[in-house]
């Protein structure tokens, strides 16, 4: 029976390898001059001297060979977001993490196996690329069913670009927090106005992606006089949840399913607002709302409804995953607290658990890889990469406690986690804390609802509130949590997860272009993280001290 049955899965794997195929997508990164907005002309990344950038469509068991070719007058490297990258962490693309990015004029391939399906996307993921454009969703198609599907990629463009942004927040002199800007939307690579409408048939059932790129801003998306059925959060399926909108901080994704109604006398509108709960409200800057319409028949009349009394959102911890997997055990509890705080140097700066991040010397994965079992000491990588070691397969509690007034959306690379718990923060003396954030803070602990906890790889920690993940240290390598608002990880609020260093030791090595790569840019490929042998961390720059504020 056991022979029969390894015949069987034998005969199932060369049927999906059959209809497997090798998808090419070749992206020259350049810069070029534009106006996205009507009233913002200024440089982003992009490639092939276009944009919006086209999303990458592949199918589950594909391989995709991303050849990237670097024109820009510094590094660049991209990052697969959502894509686990098991034994190929060097694929991650996290710049001075697990590559030391493509110099200029060279060119790299990435190769990522498809073998986890839903809604990715592929961003920059050096000096941050991804705030001024390097960035487009990669879409996984599989066997699911319904009768057609529609895309929304999702962004906020500003003005300035991240490094003039940076220095508003952080520069010497500055008055933080600074005052408030006020970005675009963009729907589907064009100014929200613009956004082409979608079309549906009666009776018809369409699958709808969502994906936020925003770089700071939060979206919501309904459909009036429509439910949605949420079946997708970040890549992971989960039973079907009837709710009247989403929400999507930075870098989540959902998908959802829409009936169309039975008769096409009408046409309705969608609904897109993009907001931020931690800048002032101005009318028509923050939150901006913007609407398209949903064609039933062309020249029907548009159908207004009133939304439900209690409109229903969909939450995390409703949601329950296709897996199955009950929640986790845990070996560790790890805490982190998220915030900010002046220094010394003048500036104020994001933090997790007191540490502000700043770059090693070297790739922290070539670190882990070339420590032996020195690896294992946390303080080798650098004082500021703030590591962590966790033991091959462990099971992980991860607490992100925020007892400041912004929300964060916390990403961690190379995983998804199960989003078991949320509870109260004691919100910490700030400028600009608002009626919900104290709210937020009051209200009781909240459990999963589900049959078993979503996973996801990136949630919203909102103010004053902890939220609890759980996931198990089984994929080798070094892996960032980072809140995924561009400015706050350019604040600092980044660490480093290296992950049984001893079985990465056995299992990978640094492909001999990366290394080469490392040596044009004369950055070592051996040692701790200053590039150093053993102990000796000399050459790092020391963190900088904070300001003790009186309680």
């Amino acid at each position: 029976m056991r022979f029969l049955l390894a015949a069987l899965l034998s005969v199932l794997l060369l049927a999906g390898s059959a209809w497997a195929a090798h998808v090419n997508v070749y992206w020259n990164v350049t810069y070029i001059e534009a106006d996205r907005t009507g009233d913002t002309h200024r440089r982003l990344i992009t490639v092939n001297n276009a944009y919006p950038i086209p999303p990458i469509h592949v199918t589950l068991g594909d391989t995709l060979y991303l050849h990237v070719h670097n024109m820009l007058d510094e590094p660049t490297s991209v990052h697969g977001h959502g894509l686990l990258m098991n034994g190929t962490n060097f694929m991650d693309g996290a710049g001075m993490v697990t590559q030391c990015g493509i110099p200029p004029g060279e060119s790299f391939t990435y190769k990522y196996d498809i073998i986890q399906r839903g809604t990715f996307w592929i961003h920059g993921h050096y000096n941050h690329h991804n705030s001024d454009g390097l960035r487009t969703p990669l879409i996984v198609h599989d066997e699911r069913q319904y009768d057609g599907e529609y895309l929304f990629f999702l962004e906020d463009w500003y003005k300035q670009s991240y490094h003039e942004r940076l220095r508003i927040t952080t520069g010497p002199g500055t008055v933080f927090p600074p005052p408030p800007t006020f970005p675009h939307a963009l729907i589907n690579g064009v100014k929200g106005e613009l956004a082409k409408p979608i079309h549906f048939k009666k009776g018809k059932t369409y699958r709808i992606r969502l994906v936020n790129m925003a770089i700071t801003e939060w979206f919501k998306f309904s459909i009036t006089g429509h439910k949605l059925r949420v079946i997708e959060a970040d890549s992971e399926y989960c039973d079907p949840l009837e709710v009247d909108g989403v929400d999507i901080g930075p870098a989540q994704r959902y998908s959802v399913l829409v009936t169309a109604h039975s008769d096409d006398q009408f046409n309705f509108n969608y609904n897109v607002t993009m907001y931020a709960s931690f800048i002032p409200v101005k009318p028509g800057l923050n939150p901006r709302h913007y609407q398209g319409l949903v064609e039933y028949k062309k020249y029907a009349p548009l159908k207004k409804v009133a939304e439900p009394k209690r409109f229903v959102w969909a939450e995390d911890l409703n949601l329950s995953s296709l897996s199955g997997q009950k929640p986790l055990p845990v070996d560790r509890q790890i805490d982190l607290t998220l915030g900010g705080s002046p220094f010394a140097n003048g500036q104020v700066l994001d933090i997790i658990n007191n540490v502000t991040y700043a770059e090693p010397k070297m790739p922290t994965l070539y670190s882990a890889l070339s420590l032996g079992k020195l690896a294992f000491n946390e303080s080798l990588y650098g004082p500021q990469t703030h590591a962590i070691v966790l033991n091959h397969l462990e099971y992980l509690e991860v607490v992100l406690r925020n007892p400041n007034s912004l929300p964060h959306p916390i990403h961690i690379h190379g995983h998804v986690f199960q989003v078991v718990s949320s509870g109260p923060e004691e919100i910490s003396p700030s400028l600009g804390v608002t009626e919900v954030e104290v709210q937020n803070s009051k209200e009781p602990v909240r459990n999963y609802t589900g049959r078993v906890p979503i996973s996801r790889d990136t949630v919203v920690v909102p103010s004053g509130r902890y939220i609890k993940i759980r996931f198990r240290a089984d994929n080798p390598g070094a892996w960032l949590l980072h809140c995924h608002m561009d400015i706050h990880m350019g604040m600092g609020m980044v660490m480093t997860f290296v992950e049984a260093p001893d079985v990465l030791q056995e299992t990978q090595r640094i492909p001999r272009q990366m290394a080469d790569f490392c040596r044009k840019l004369n950055i070592p490929i051996k040692g701790n993280g200053a590039g150093n042998q053993g102990f000796d961390l000399s050459g790092l720059s020391q963190p900088p001290k904070k300001v003790e504020i009186p309680s």
